[in-house]
């Protein structure tokens, strides 16, 4: 490891970078322009032998750090969340692009440096392109909640026809979007080679397919199962203090939204289709947790399971994952119903978001369940 002359906090938006460093006892401040000219002042200012912390700033910040990592500089990326909270710690009141880069200056120096790995070419791509994918897919979702809101009220013929070539014409763009996502992994041997252990997967299709990898290939192979849950947001959040405030458990959302949607829809089309996702589910409910509850822990166990079988380049086997469940009697048909939320009590004639966008991300695995189990009975 290197000797570290320099610690600095840079605070990234969209035209420039805030930068605080500290060296040899003294602090300096200096800010840059966000492109590439930007980042070679920012190099030649902090020089090499530094360690500098970021927040992740959606795609912003990722050629700096690019830039910096190449050039052998230590980069740490954080959660927004985590600087807010950390900055909340230090007792700051004021919010400005310059105290947010004093706060990570103080974030690098005092607390633990886990160091940033760059991910390959093709992640990065696959992480645009697939991004691109979701955002398509939920503005066609919303398009056609609208159109079914208009039909429904049968005022403008016009606003119909609108929406509805609107629709075809994302409809369009998404299977584009997807076919680039599909030749961006097929032309790298390590992400094909996880996509086809996830299209193999009961209930994931390939949109499904795309969109998880797009989340979980930039993340280091080493991280635990306990590390993933906490990444996704999924983790318990206890609030406890003194002897008269116990808050419910709650998942704590300090992580992947975008992983967190997409395991929402697996898990309520695993709830239907996987016996031992069910059973699972059903026990949960029984014993008295809310549906939503039961959900949400439907929701780790399979990022458990794709997780593990993405580390260890296995087959994905829902029977090994909820053997528990499966081993125990199935219980009664009344403990068995629909999670929350119930698309068909949202929406007039029954379409919701939920439901459009478990249509929308995965059309195939409803219409393949059923096939699968003739054939078994056929064997």
């Amino acid at each position: 490891m290197q000797s570290i002359r320099t610690w600095a906090g840079i605070d990234v938006s969209a035209a420039t970078l805030s930068a605080r460093r500290w060296r040899e006892g003294r602090e300096e401040a200096s800010t840059f322009s966000n492109d590439a000219t930007g980042h070679r002042a920012m190099l030649g200012w902090l020089g090499r032998q530094a360690r500098v912390c970021v927040e992740a700033t959606g795609v912003y910040h990722v050629q700096l750090t690019l830039t910096l990592r190449r050039a052998g500089v230590e980069v740490m990326v954080v959660n927004p969340r985590i600087a807010k909270d950390f900055a909340r710690a230090l007792s700051t009141r004021s919010k400005t692009d310059a105290i947010d880069a004093g706060t990570l200056l103080e974030y690098v120096r005092r607390m633990e440096f886990i160091a940033w790995e760059a991910p390959s070419t093709a992640i990065l791509e696959l992480r645009e392109v697939g991004r691109r994918l979701g955002e398509l897919v939920h503005v066609a979702v919303d398009e056609k909640n609208r159109l079914h809101a208009r039909r429904t009220a049968a005022i403008s013929k016009a606003v119909v026809v609108d929406l509805e070539q609107h629709i075809e014409q994302l409809e369009r763009r998404i299977t584009a979007v997807e076919t680039s996502a599909v030749r961006v992994i097929e032309a790298d041997d390590d992400l094909h080679d996880l996509y086809r252990i996830l299209v193999a997967a009961p209930g994931i299709a390939r949109r499904t397919a795309i969109l998880l990898l797009t989340e979980l290939a930039v993340l280091d192979r080493n991280m635990t199962v306990r590390q993933i849950v906490a990444y996704a947001g999924l983790d318990p959040r206890q609030y406890d203090s003194g002897t008269s405030i116990h808050r419910p458990v709650r998942i704590s959302k300090r992580g992947n939204a975008r992983l967190r949607a997409i395991l929402f829809m697996n898990a309520l089309s695993a709830i239907r289709h996987d016996q031992g996702a069910r059973r699972f589910y059903a026990r949960l409910v029984s014993r008295g947790k809310q549906r939503m509850q039961a959900v949400v822990a439907v929701m780790r166990k399979l990022l458990h399971g794709i997780w593990i079988v993405l580390q260890r380049r296995i087959a994905f086997n829902s029977s090994i994952l909820f053997a528990a469940a499966l081993a125990q009697a199935e219980p009664s048909d009344s403990a068995i119903a629909a999670p929350h939320p119930q698309p068909e009590e949202s929406h007039p004639q029954g379409r919701s978001e939920a439901k459009e966008l478990r249509q929308q991300l995965d059309p195939a695995p409803a219409k393949a369940a059923p096939h699968r189990r003739r054939k078994s009975k056929a064997a």
